[in-house]
């Protein structure tokens, strides 16, 4: 049990980061003169570098020891956390960001081996995965409340500086009670593969973030545009021929994983959209201070919180289409609410949108992981779960990105409008990303989505398959 508060002490840390920092954007904005590409500059070089090197380290962590990674991963993150409270300048706080991420992209995919290989009963082991799981939702939901406190007392250093003694103290813990372990067969690593993943996420992300003040026809956005475009062609052709795949190509003949993967980047980019502009918004236009953001906050934090482990024991007993369609339901009706969204909206607007958005959000998470491993293998199941975590960090850096680039267009553009009209074409794609969620959870919960997982896992070898939870077993013939 000590084990298991260690690591999840490391993912509420990295946790709390991807949401406590939108809740000082605007102090930020104020002391450090960043413009509006340079806000989600900040919060896409942590997230972007997440996505990027999740898969890595769950590789290397494998091969040279999962204890010694994970504490290489505690030091970086303090050691970045530390820098950021300290950056001169917006560009030292992006590059120290990204220094932050490198470390705690060494936390999560490792801390999960070192969970499972502790917990080698069954019953304990999913009691502890769901423990884990538990904390990934408080972390997320508590970000904007807490980060409201220590802006508001101690200015916006102080969102980073508290990560500094809680790492330290999870290091030393680390070194005292958890054992050192390596997988008995490592995943061989694939450079090229991890390079050519760096390029499309980085180069994409920076073409959108740059678009509007370098023109979309500059040659710097065009050159970026070419890189992600040949780096999303490259990828599969080369993981097509790797023995050992940093993503392998066949998983996405599954349906279900497929349609995970979608919906994570979906869900994702409709939080990473939400927080930035509900931000904005109410520290911007409505002239909150950051702890009045941060406890506007609170019915979307206490559904968050309500919803996530009541979602995880439907998904159990039932399987995943009711939380997904719930899921899919509240947040494009959160989305279709504030796309009318004024200066001066009423209070009862803002917090049933945001108990929607929390009871949305709530209810996506374990469906997406367990959609992702129904069907798979138990040796491909921790792969899975990790092209989940990932697709998870790739979509918070899209939803900043794009939204935030589609709204500051609209502000700056030749039909300039305020903040809050402008917001109205953000909130409209929430809108469409929550009905995408909708439907993914429909098409991709069927018998015959089912069937396809089947088929792919039985290209793994032969070891019995765990069926899709709540869906029906395809017979043996209409298999073959």
């Amino acid at each position: 049990m000590l084990v298991l508060g260690i690591c999840c002490l490391s993912l509420f840390i990295v946790g709390l980061d991807n949401t406590v920092v939108n809740i000082a954007l605007p102090a930020i904005q104020q002391d450090l003169d960043a413009p509006a590409s340079g806000l989600q500059w900040i919060i896409d070089a942590y997230t972007l570098v997440l996505a990027s090197l999740l898969m890595l380290f769950g590789s290397v962590a494998d091969r040279f020891g999962r204890r010694r990674v994970f504490q290489a991963g505690l030091l970086l993150f303090v050691l970045g956390s530390l820098l950021c409270s300290l950056a001169p300048s917006l560009e030292w706080l992006v590059l120290f960001r990204a220094l932050q991420a490198v470390g705690g992209s060494m936390l999560n995919p490792v801390a999960m081996s070192i969970i499972t290989n502790t917990f080698t009963e069954p019953r304990e082991r999913a009691q502890a995965i769901g423990v884990w799981g538990g904390v990934v939702g408080i972390s997320m939901a508590l970000g904007p409340l807490l980060g409201g406190f220590l802006v508001s007392g101690a200015g916006w250093p102080a969102i980073f500086l508290i990560n500094v003694p809680v790492g330290l103290v999870a290091c030393l813990l680390t070194a005292r009670y958890v054992p050192e372990s390596r997988a008995a067969h490592p995943r061989r690593l694939d450079p090229v593969g991890q390079v050519l993943m760096i390029l499309l996420l980085g180069s994409a992300t920076a073409a959108i973030i740059e678009g509007p003040e370098h023109g979309w026809t500059s040659p710097l956005i065009l050159t970026l545009a070419v890189i992600a475009l040949s780096a999303l062609i490259a990828f599969p052709l080369w993981e097509r021929r790797v023995r050992e795949p940093l993503i392998d190509p066949r998983f996405f003949r599954s349906v279900p994983f497929s349609g995970a993967t979608v919906t994570a980047v979906c869900a994702f980019a409709a939080l990473g959209g939400f927080l930035f502009l509900n931000t904005l918004y109410l520290q911007n236009v409505r002239h909150y201070s950051p702890v009045e953001a941060g406890l506007w906050t609170l019915p979307m934090a206490a559904m968050m919180l309500l919803c996530a482990p009541l979602s995880g024991r439907i998904v159990g007993s039932r399987g995943p289409r009711g939380p997904l369609l719930a899921a899919g339901t509240g947040l494009a009706c959160c989305g279709l609410l504030l796309s009318r969204l004024t200066a001066d909206s009423p209070a009862v607007l803002l917090l049933v949108s945001y108990a929607l958005f929390g009871f949305g959000f709530g209810m996506v998470n374990a469906p997406i992981t367990n959609t992702a491993v129904s069907g798979m293998p138990r040796a491909q199941a921790g792969v899975a779960a990790a092209v989940a975590s990932t697709s998870r960090q790739v979509g918070q850096s899209l939803g900043v990105a794009v939204i935030g680039t589609v709204v500051t267009l609209a502000v700056a553009g030749p039909f300039a409008t305020g903040f809050a009209q402008a917001s109205h074409a953000g909130w409209w794609i929430i809108t469409g990303l929550g009905v995408a969620v909708l439907v993914l959870g429909i098409v991709t919960t069927t018998p015959w989505a089912a069937r396809t997982a089947v088929l792919v896992a039985a290209e793994f070898g032969p070891e019995p398959v765990r069926q899709p939870a709540g869906l029906r077993q395809a017979p043996p013939e209409r298999l073959r």
